[in-house]
C-alpha cells in the first residue's frame, strides 16, 4: 500500500480517537493536544514502515519528535483542568444541536487533513532510500533551530509572565515579545520552512514547499494570529502595543511619534 495512503488511514484513526475522548469530556479543545503528537506518530510510522534508516530520515524524525512532544507537553500543562478554550466554546454555541458531527468534520477531520498536507515532506523524506547531510540539510537544520528557540522561549516567557500575579490584566511585551506579537507562531512557521529545506533533496522535492506555505498562511490568516488578535481587539494596552510591534516577523519596535 502507498505510504501516503497508509498515513491517511493512520491519521483518520488517530483523530477519531481524539474526537471520542473530546466528546466524553465535552471539550473539543483537546484537539490542540493532538496536533504535535500527530506529526510525531506520522514521522515514526513512516520511518519504520519504509525502513530507510538514512541520516536525513533519522534527523527529520528526531526534529519532529522534539517539536511535537514539547508542544504536546506545553498545551497539556496549559489546558489541564481548565474549561474548553474560548474558540471552541464559540463553535459549540453557533453549531447548536449539530455540534458533534460538525466538530468531527470541521475540527478533527479537517485538522487531520491539514496535518497530512503539512506532513507531506516528512512522509516523502522517510520514504526516500538515500539521505545524507549536505549544505541544504545543514541550512535547514539551522533555520529549524532558530524557529524552535522562538517557539519554546516565547512560550516560556509568556508562561512566566502570566504566572506573575503583578502582571494580571496586562499584555506581555518583554523578551521576544518586544520584537514580534507572536514569537511562538513565528517560530512554528520557521521550523516548517527548515524541515522543507532539509527535505528538498528527497522524493518530495520542491513540491514539499506546500507544507511551510500552508502552515504560515494558517497561522497568519486563519487559526493563529487573527483569533488571538480578535480576542484583544478591545484591549487598549494591546492596541498600543500592536502599533509599535511587528505582527509576525521579528523586528525592532517602531518609535513613538
Amino acid at each position: 500500500m502507498n505510504i501516503y495512503l497508509q498515513s491517511t488511514i493512520l491519521v483518520c484513526i488517530y483523530m477519531s480517537i481524539f474526537f471520542i475522548i473530546a466528546q466524553m469530556r465535552k471539550n473539543n479543545s483537546i484537539v490542540d493536544m493532538g496536533w504535535g503528537l500527530g506529526f510525531v506518530l506520522i514521522s515514526i510510522y513512516t520511518l519504520f514502515t519504509s525502513e530507510n534508516y538514512n541520516l536525513r530520515a533519522i534527523i527529520v524524525t528526531a526534529l519532529v519528535f522534539v517539536w511535537g512532544i514539547r508542544l504536546f507537553y506545553h498545551i497539556l500543562k496549559r489546558n489541564l483542568g481548565k474549561p474548553e478554550d474560548f474558540r471552541y466554546v464559540a463553535f459549540r454555541r453557533s453549531w447548536g444541536r449539530w455540534v458533534m458531527p460538525r466538530a468531527f468534520l470541521q475540527v478533527f477531520m479537517l485538522q487531520g487533513a491539514i496535518m497530512l498536507v503539512i506532513a507531506y515532506p516528512i512522509i516523502m523524506n522517510n520514504a526516500t532510500s538515500k539521505g545524507s547531510l549536505g549544505i541544504l540539510e545543514v541550512l535547514g537544520l539551522a533555520i529549524w533551530i532558530v524557529g524552535f528557540v522562538f517557539e519554546a522561549l516565547g512560550d516560556k516567557q509568556l508562561k512566566n509572565f502570566i504566572e506573575d500575579k503583578r502582571n494580571k490584566g496586562h499584555i506581555m511585551k518583554r523578551g521576544l515579545w518586544k520584537f514580534t506579537r507572536h514569537p511562538n507562531y513565528f517560530g512554528e512557521a520557521t521550523m516548517w520552512w527548515g524541515i522543507f529545506i532539509i527535505t528538498l533533496s528527497s522524493k518530495s522535492g520542491i513540491a514539499g514547499i506546500i507544507s511551510p506555505i500552508i502552515i504560515t498562511l494558517l497561522l497568519l490568516y486563519v487559526s493563529g494570529v487573527p483569533m488571538l488578535e480578535k480576542h484583544y481587539k478591545d484591549n487598549k494596552e494591546f492596541q498600543a502595543y500592536a502599533e509599535i510591534t511587528s505582527k509576525f516577523v521579528p523586528w525592532f519596535p517602531k518609535r513613538k511619534v
